[in-house]
């Protein structure tokens, strides 16, 4: 009967019998016969006949209407399913921490949908023991996490390890010293990051470490918040290393400077995944160019 669906589709919007013979590359008689077999079928008649002119029928009209949403399911499903011939990904979860929201999945998510540009990408996101929880349960079919964990049924992969840098503007007098150390930072008028999250308590643990006392004058959770200020303000901010890349600090005026206890702030930024073989074949095409991206960098 689908078939026969397109035909009467064919013939409504040709206005002719004649006219939809020629495009269905049908004889008339022939496409008449199926008319009359799809009327016949329904029980109803689809078009009054005046002549040669046909004219809908309120039912005709309810049967086109019909036409037109089998054909564009029919068109959906046609190209969903040649996707998947092509092996090219479909629809894949990825679950990410804040920290690698902001650090990690920009050019992780250019780089995927560079290489898959019809992919379809569902980001949650959440504190790193919710993206485990997420990507154990199946909510997430893959999580992007600011630390390595140990969690039986999940895959864990290191991509690269992380620390926080001093950030501060070109201008700011520290950018002029020539070997800087914690004590520096000692009523340093600084942007920290909001308490609760993990690089607060990160530094929090590291300047009472080193009997340091900074002077905050701002708390923001937001990396793009926090860089947008340092020059305006003046003030200084440790940063992830992964987030300060080349055209961010030579298009900002800002300047990266190294501290060596900061080498203490050191975390590990990994992929997990379920490892019991669930994978979708769009969740491993985003495994492997998560892969290739970190990992051919690391053996550089």
């Amino acid at each position: 009967m689908f078939d026969d669906l397109d035909v009467f589709a064919a013939v409504v919007e040709h206005s002719s019998l004649n006219r939809a013979s020629r495009q269905l590359n049908l004889s008339q008689p022939a496409l008449s016969r199926k008319i009359s077999k799809l009327e016949e079928r329904l029980g109803v008649a689809l078009f009054n006949r005046y002549g040669k002119r046909l004219e809908l029928t309120e039912v005709g009209r309810l049967t086109y209407s019909y036409a037109l949403e089998q054909r564009q399911q029919r068109s959906k499903f046609l190209e969903a399913l040649s996707k998947y011939k092509e092996g090219e990904p479909k629809l894949v979860t990825l679950g990410a921490s804040l920290t690698s929201l902001q650090t990690t999945l920009p050019p992780l998510v250019n780089a995927y949908m560079e290489k898959y540009p019809s992919a379809e990408l569902k980001l949650i996101t959440g504190r790193t023991h919710e993206i485990v929880s997420s990507v154990s349960e199946g909510k997430s079919d893959i999580g992007l996490i600011a630390s390595s964990i140990q969690e039986p049924g999940l895959r864990c992969i290191s991509l690269f390890e992380d620390q926080l840098r001093l950030v501060v503007s070109e201008h700011h007098p520290l950018n002029q010293s020539s070997k800087l150390t914690m004590d520096d930072l000692s009523r340093l008028p600084m942007i920290l990051f909001s308490k609760g999250t993990w690089y607060r308590r990160l530094t929090d643990d590291l300047f009472q470490r080193c009997g340091i006392d900074p002077d905050v004058r701002m708390e923001i959770d937001s990396f793009e918040a926090i860089v947008r200020l340092l020059p305006t303000v003046n003030v200084a901010a440790l940063l992830p290393k992964s987030y300060l890349r080349p055209q961010l600090l030579n298009g900002g005026g800002l300047v990266s400077l190294h501290i060596k206890e900061l080498e203490q702030t050191q975390r590990t930024t990994c992929l997990i995944y379920r490892d019991d073989g669930s994978l979708s074949t769009a969740a491993r095409s985003l495994v492997q160019v998560t892969e290739e991206m970190f990992l051919t960098e690391r053996e550089k």
